[in-house]
């Protein structure tokens, strides 16, 4: 069952159409969110960023998006698909409705729909025996800018480098910005390990605005025996690492175990992720 503006809906029997400007011009923003046993993990920060977004890109925001309106939306779909009290996916997707052309209609109205599917692993975890190879992407490049880092549903960079690190046999591509600087990994945020020094991309890079991107600089923030950064990457960087990890809400943190002839240890990776779990208990 999907969640169409409230009403619970088959998949045969959603309401999206030919006109939704979602559909027709990327009109839309989506969130990913992790749920385990009815609690959405960092609901607050994806809440936040949503309507952040909707306000960047000139969305009329309804009255009642209020952040407590969409949970129960949410835990209201988990529970038709008999989710509840499991591990699940949720994607809470945003489009502008239907009308106009680039310029959307007077009477475009603020859309809203949630799609839900299991998620094996409640908690994050680290496959060590998993290798996890890496290359650069460099067919096309992401304009630096904070418009760069919302969470549209225009993807076509992530969708076609998928299938570049498909075909060449990579777990994932890292893509490049037009100063040719490293941004992010096709599906997350990217830090860097060199010693004591932590460092990953800056939002004006063009990075995803990545909520465990934030959830991470927190825990790195109270660690004294390591310093942050946050600073542009050259790709000549990467060689010379100690550890490079990504980082997203469904899987946690993802050790880079080679970049070209570079193989990365994961022991710092290992660590964070021990107080990332230590964090979701406690909250």
């Amino acid at each position: 069952m999907v969640n169409y503006n409230g009403s619970l809906l088959s998949e045969a029997d959603s309401k999206l159409t030919v006109n939704n400007r979602g559909y027709k011009y990327g009109d839309a923003l989506f969130e990913t969110l992790k749920v385990v046993n009815s609690k959405i993990f960092f609901w607050e920060d994806h809440y936040f960023r949503l309507m952040s977004s909707m306000r960047i890109l000139r969305m009329d925001i309804p009255m009642n998006f209020t952040m407590e309106f969409l949970e129960s939306e949410i835990l209201k779909t988990l529970d038709a698909n008999n989710l509840l009290q499991a591990s699940a996916r949720v994607r809470l997707n945003i489009d502008r409705g239907e009308g106009g052309k680039y310029l959307p209609s007077n009477d475009a109205k603020v859309n809203y729909n949630i799609s839900v599917e299991p998620h094996d692993n409640p908690f994050y975890t680290i496959d060590l025996g998993a290798k996890y190879l890496v290359d650069l992407y460099k067919d096309y490049f992401v304009a630096p800018g904070l418009l760069s880092g919302l969470k549209t549903n225009n993807k076509a960079i992530q969708i076609i480098g998928s299938i570049y690190a498909k075909e060449n046999d990579f777990e994932n591509c890292l893509v490049l910005n037009t100063n040719k600087s490293v941004i992010e990994a096709l599906n997350g945020n990217l830090f860097i390990v060199k010693n004591n020094k932590i460092k990953t991309p800056p939002l004006e890079d063009g990075c995803l605005k990545g909520v465990m991107r934030k959830q991470i600089l927190e825990l790195l923030s109270k660690d004294v025996n390591v310093s942050i950064e946050e600073a542009s990457i050259s790709p000549f960087e990467l060689q010379k690492a100690d550890e490079l990890f990504v980082t997203n809400v469904i899987q946690g943190i993802v050790p880079i175990t080679k970049y070209r002839k570079k193989e990365f240890r994961n022991d710092f990776a290992q660590e964070l992720l021990k107080k990332l779990n230590a964090k979701l208990r406690l909250v």
